[in-house]
């Protein structure tokens, strides 16, 4: 079983993580911030991992904190769980409906950060999550979990829909890229 814990806190959060890869979809989320519970919710289930993350911020600031370290911690766990990334499958695509909105995420999990982020929100905030935050979720956890991930949102107008085909995606391009499937690292390098 590929799992990791981690407990980070700061000034600012104080944020407690355990996931295991090889799961079957187990969660326990709270971080403060409803929406965000949701998407973390909705990504674990679709990659199949068991996530427990709980979360204590300065949501009296503002939620960005909260948010961001998140990212990170989770990032951080992800990477370590993948230990030196042999034997999975590395890449990965998901074209990802939900209702009018269409998003497609294709991943490298290589080792190497790399985020790109094609998408555009019309409010500036769902829920208690302010819209700027999402893509910055993406960049802190892509950056920390050391892998490249490019997200697009095809069409769609319902930034709601727009958020959850995005953690959605993520989830399951993670799940197939990640499954053991050969021999060794997935590089003619040899090393990832």
């Amino acid at each position: 079983m590929r799992h990791n814990q981690q407990i980070r806190q700061t000034g600012e959060t104080n944020i407690r993580i355990n996931l295991c890869l090889d799961g079957s979809g187990k969660r326990n989320i709270k971080t403060g911030i409803g929406f965000l519970d949701h998407m973390l919710d909705l990504f674990t289930f679709h990659g199949n991992f068991d996530l427990d993350l709980g979360c204590e911020g300065d949501l009296e600031v503002c939620p960005h904190h909260t948010i961001e370290d998140i990212a990170i911690v989770l990032g951080q766990t992800m990477n370590n769980a993948l230990e030196d990334r042999k034997n999975i499958a590395r890449y990965a695509c998901c074209y990802l409906p939900m209702d009018e909105c269409l998003s497609r995420t294709v991943i490298d999990v290589s080792g190497r950060p790399y985020h790109v982020f094609h998408a555009n929100f019309e409010t500036p905030m769902i829920g208690s999550c302010p819209t700027e935050m999402i893509p910055h979720f993406f960049y802190s956890f892509t950056m920390n979990a050391k892998m490249t991930l490019h997200q697009d949102i095809l069409y769609g107008q319902n930034d709601h829909h727009k958020a959850e085909s995005l953690f959605k995606g993520l989830g399951r391009a993670l799940h197939d890229s990640i499954q053991l499937c050969q021999s060794g690292i997935p590089s003619t390098k040899g090393l990832l």
